[in-house]
């Protein structure tokens, strides 16, 4: 059993007046981190996910939790650029009497292994899930993330970007049928994750950037894959996988350890290990400034205020 020194009931401090954004909430380590969020009574939890359902019974958790924490889904499919859109207006707009701003803005949702497919948008749907929606979603919610008096922003990377090998620009509206296509279209959207945060970072001094490794967790996501894939993960991993709850601590610490105790754009694995990528393209500054510059440009209908050319 992997042990660690964070503790979620005495390591998260009070989190009144604080409004949460988590991708993913309705199930996994996402819905873990939304209950530990709602013992520590911030003011509101924005429930991201495709479920109605699932996210009702969340919610009636987190209302059991916390009665003065106010909370709400927020339908997204972030496959789909329209959806995360119109998920980031909803934000945006503020439910009735809420403070202007977003504290902390949790990007926890992802898929893995998935066949070979296009998302709604024509990208290939791993890299259009992990890394383009959720680019977008932040980029969205940048204003109001800015406005928080120490704004987080956690995005959820895997050590599945050593095996990416690169980002193919000019093959990211294709479904790159390759030998092991699986794992490295995976691996090309973690790496992305892991690239954009930094360079993310680099643009907006004043917002945390936070990318964290959540470890090997036997979540939903992991339990759907096909059995060979499902096997993979066994063989290779059953010494150190985590439990659900252990697999958001990572990223609750995160997001709320305090700001001199972490460094934005940083990479860290569990629990707070600052760690260094070793493969040449994880640490390849001039890949994440193209990233980022293909990523706003392919955004920049959705931007009200077109690319970002900062920096």
């Amino acid at each position: 059993m992997v042990t660690f020194s964070f503790n979620p009931e005495t390591d998260i401090p009070d989190l009144s007046g604080k409004v949460i954004v988590i991708t993913g909430a309705t199930s996994g380590i996402g819905r873990v981190a939304a209950r530990a969020f709602a013992k520590h009574n911030p003011a509101f939890i924005w429930l991201s996910g495709r479920s109605a359902s699932r996210a009702d019974a969340v919610i009636a958790e987190l209302n059991a939790i916390s009665p003065t924490t106010r909370t709400a889904f927020l339908p997204c499919d972030l496959s789909s650029l329209s959806s995360v859109a119109a998920a980031a207006d909803t934000v945006l707009a503020g439910p009735a009497n809420s403070t202007p701003r977003l504290d902390i803005l949790m990007c926890n949702a992802g898929v893995a292994t998935l066949p070979t497919g296009l998302s709604a948008d024509g990208y290939e749907v791993q890299f259009a899930t992990n890394h383009l929606g959720h680019a977008l979603l932040i980029r969205k919610l940048l204003p109001l993330v800015e406005k928080a008096p120490d704004p987080r922003v956690v995005v959820l990377t895997s050590l599945a970007f050593n095996m990416a090998g690169g980002i193919p620009f000019d093959k990211l509206r294709t479904t790159q049928s390759m030998m092991f296509g699986k794992w490295r279209r995976y691996g090309q959207s973690k790496l992305a994750n892991l690239l954009y945060s930094r360079e993310l970072a680099k643009r907006y001094p004043n917002v945390t950037v936070v990318c964290v490794h959540p470890g090997v967790v036997m979540t939903e996501m992991v339990a759907t894959m096909s059995w060979i894939n499902w096997a993979i993960v066994q063989v290779t991993t059953f010494w150190y996988q985590l439990t659900l709850e252990q697999g958001a601590y990572n990223q609750l610490w995160a997001s709320v350890v305090p700001k001199d105790q972490v460094t934005s754009g940083a990479f860290y694995e569990p629990v707070g290990k600052s760690s260094t990528p070793q493969t040449a393209t994880a640490k390849h500054d001039g890949l994440a400034l193209k990233l980022w510059e293909w990523t706003e440009k392919e955004l920049e209908k959705y931007l009200a205020g077109g690319a970002d050319t900062r920096l």
